[in-house]
């Protein structure tokens, strides 16, 4: 046990709420600093005129993950959180009139495929088991593991993450892989949509990352009772419990080093002690402000960075049978929205539309009686300087006309309140650097290599958690690295005491 070793944690998102709990489980002393007035960072929510809206992530796999972190605080999960299964992970509308339900079972799914798009059964059950032996073999070291270190990369199952690799999924961009894995341009499209759970372009990210869709089609998908803020309220709860003091409405100025050592940081103009810092905000703004590293933090810049998002929370006062929890609608041209993304940093005209309802889960809860929470989301460009104004005015009526042809309806009318989201609001209430959601995009076949590692080469007792560092952005990987994180702070205060 660490006996009155500090740690201060720099913000309090899903990783940083995870990191305090791992670190309180080793005995250090833990202090977060956020400067909000509340924590789980992007994963928060508010009310509006009665309708209740989660405000950032909405999708919920791998509850493993916090079940992980209970058991290793030796605390019971259901006091602080329940969750249960959705049977349908999402549901499709294509421009063509085709509608497809992908279920959560491998089976039902591939039969949808194959009665309204006539893929073959085996094609899609093949393609989900080879998605999860993916995950499992070589998902399973990059996740798990600190690609960064050699003992750490020496206890990962390297020699069949090896065995499993094709080629096809190193040298193919996912868009390739799926092209040929399938019939129809429906299901191509509907697979490439995975790319985007890590902010990245299917047409350029490399096929490994059709590991993705294991998540949802193999593995499940499912709905934290009371929505997803109540991740954040159950983490936050759980690392009060262990003992961990936070402080909201406190901004971090400085990481003070001497030596090559951490020794304070300092927050409201206030110094503090501490033995290891762990930032987890984003690793550029951390390298730039905190640290003042120029150089550091312009290296950091050389990656493209992921895309953003446009939400849109709108109070609809009519109820939608057709829709489901998950819904996509689907561009007309999916490549041509990537490179609207990527190269020209613009929205195109015709974007995929997410619309998430949590009230399909809770009505009358969620939503007064008869009436629907919608949570309506278009990817977007990370911020470089664009008239957000203009694109969100446009993005807006674009969407209405998508949703009325595609619904045969008259959305607007039905919009009874309404709240915006966008990059430069995500940059100002995250810090997430440009708006971008996840830090640097995977457009690379080096991209997982190329994230940075979870702790600092130059700086002794730095480390780093969250979505823009290994292994990535979304809830599963954040706990991921707050587990991989905390894992290389053991092994180096066992080095530590020998020294």
């Amino acid at each position: 046990m660490h006996q009155h070793l500090k740690a201060i944690v720099i913000g309090s998102g899903v990783a940083g709420m995870a990191s305090a709990v791992r670190l309180a489980v080793q005995g250090f002393e833990v202090t977060v600093l956020e400067k909000n007035s509340y924590p789980g960072g992007k994963l928060n929510h508010f009310e509006k005129d009665g309708f209740y809206f989660d405000a950032g992530p909405s999708l919920f796999t791998q509850p493993q993950n916090i079940a992980a972190l209970f058991k290793l605080a030796n605390e019971n999960m259901a006091e602080y959180f329940q969750y249960e299964t959705v049977s349908l992970a999402c549901k499709y509308f294509y421009e063509d009139g085709t509608v497809i339900n992908a279920f959560s079972d491998p089976d039902k799914f591939a039969q949808e495929l194959a009665d309204k798009l006539g893929e073959d059964k085996s094609t899609v059950k093949k393609y989900l088991h080879q998605s999860a032996r993916l995950y499992t073999d070589i998902g399973s070291v990059f996740l798990n593991y600190s690609l960064h270190k050699i003992n750490a990369l020496l206890k990962a199952p390297l020699a069949k993450a090896i065995g499993t690799l094709k080629w096809k999924y190193l040298f193919n961009s996912m868009n390739t892989v799926n092209k040929n894995s399938f019939l129809h341009p429906n299901t191509v499209q509907l697979f490439n949509r995975y790319a985007t759970y890590n902010g990245s372009n299917p047409y350029k990210a490399p096929g490994m990352l059709c590991l993705i869709p294991h998540l949802e089609h193999n593995e499940g998908t499912y709905y934290p009772k009371a929505g997803m803020i109540s991740i954040t309220n159950a983490l936050y709860q759980l690392a009060l419990k262990k003992g961990v003091q936070f402080k909201f409405n406190t901004s971090v100025q400085n990481i003070i080093y001497a030596k090559n050592t951490v020794k304070a940081v300092t927050a409201n103009g206030e110094n503090t002690d501490a033995d290891i810092v762990v930032s987890n905000m984003d690793v550029y703004c951390t390298y730039k402000h905190l640290l003042k590293d120029e150089i550091k933090s312009a290296r950091l810049l050389k990656q493209e960075r992921s895309s953003s998002a446009l939400v849109f929370y709108w109070g609809i006062n009519k109820i939608f049978p057709q829709l489901q929890l998950h819904n996509i609608f689907f561009s007309k041209d999916y490549k041509a929205e990537f490179d609207h993304l990527f190269q020209l940093k613009k929205l195109s005209t015709d974007p995929t539309v997410y619309i998430n309802i949590t009230s399909k889960r809770e009505p009358g809860i969620h939503a007064p009686e008869g009436k629907e929470n919608w949570f309506v989301m278009v990817n977007a460009p990370a911020n470089s300087g664009q008239d957000w104004d203009t694109i969100k005015k446009q993005c807006r009526a674009n969407i209405i006309v998508k949703l009325n042809r595609i619904l045969q309806t008259d959305i607007e009318e039905m919009i009874e309140t309404e709240e915006t989201l966008d990059p430069v609001l995500i940059e100002n209430k995250t810090s997430s650097y440009m708006g971008s959601l996840y830090g640097n995009s995977s457009n690379s076949r080096m991209a997982a290599f190329l994230r940075h590692p979870n702790f600092s080469r130059q700086i002794k007792g730095l480390y780093f958690a969250g979505g823009s560092v290994h292994p990535g952005g979304g809830i599963p990987l954040c706990l991921k690295s707050a587990e991989i994180m905390s894992n290389l702070v053991k092994q180096d205060m066992k080095k530590w005491k020998r020294k």
